[in-house]
């Protein structure tokens, strides 16, 4: 088939995890293009769009039979901004990945299937991105893998949506305990976007990792 991978941002996390995907679907005899603008896309039969933060407009869809999206929430809830973060911060800890197909629509068009990841609490900001961006990978390659078989369905139940996360999202309160703050620990991206509060006056920047030297 001739496959069609769509990341809209150059400095993307996930451009590691769609060259591994890129190369799998090779290996697999396929016609595969990595593009990270919508207007080197191709004619061809599938499109995955991952780690996309745009609208991808009618007339590109339309370039190939299928484009696909995989979103990091239980559709129909939680569609919009980050779901992986939020969810986090929320308190959960399995999080469940839709494959849909992509419409004009955010988050909203007919799903293939789902699949959960469960972690046990203690991963950081990049170990949860490292599972997420495995787990889309072999998500993708399911639906490469069973492309004639499957038959989407069309989403069921009340919409609900995150919104897009800002730099006030990261500040944090100083009175609070560090077991009460963990969660937002663990969803803060210490280079790009690290947490800070204020304090005395001043601004202060507080940053993350674990030590695993005698784990």
């Amino acid at each position: 088939m001739k496959i069609n991978i769509l990341t809209d941002n150059r400095t993307s996390w996930f451009i590691h995890y769609g060259k591994i995907l890129e190369q799998h679907l090779l290996n697999l005899g396929h016609d595969v293009i990595y593009v990270f603008d919508k207007h080197d896309l191709e004619k061809g039969d599938i499109c995955f769009l991952l780690s996309c933060s745009r609208i991808i407009e009618n007339n590109f869809l339309l370039l190939n039979k299928n484009n696909i999206v995989v979103h990091s929430s239980d559709l129909p809830h939680g569609k919009g901004f980050s779901p992986l973060q939020w969810q986090i911060l929320e308190g959960t800890n399995e999080i469940v990945l839709t494959l849909l197909e992509a419409t004009n629509e955010v988050d909203a068009g007919p799903i293939y299937f789902k699949h959960s990841i469960l972690f046990e609490g203690h991963e950081l900001y990049i170990e949860l991105r490292d599972s997420l961006g495995l787990e889309i990978i072999n998500m993708c390659l399911k639906y490469v893998n069973e492309y004639n078989q499957l038959e989407p369905v069309l989403q069921v139940g009340e919409s609900t949506f995150y919104k897009k996360r800002t730099i006030f999202d990261d500040q944090i309160d100083p009175t609070k305990t560090i077991k009460e703050l963990f969660n937002h620990f663990r969803i803060a991206d210490n280079i790009n976007h690290p947490l800070y509060f204020y304090l005395n006056g001043y601004k202060y920047l507080i940053k993350i990792e674990k030590d695993c030297k005698n784990l």
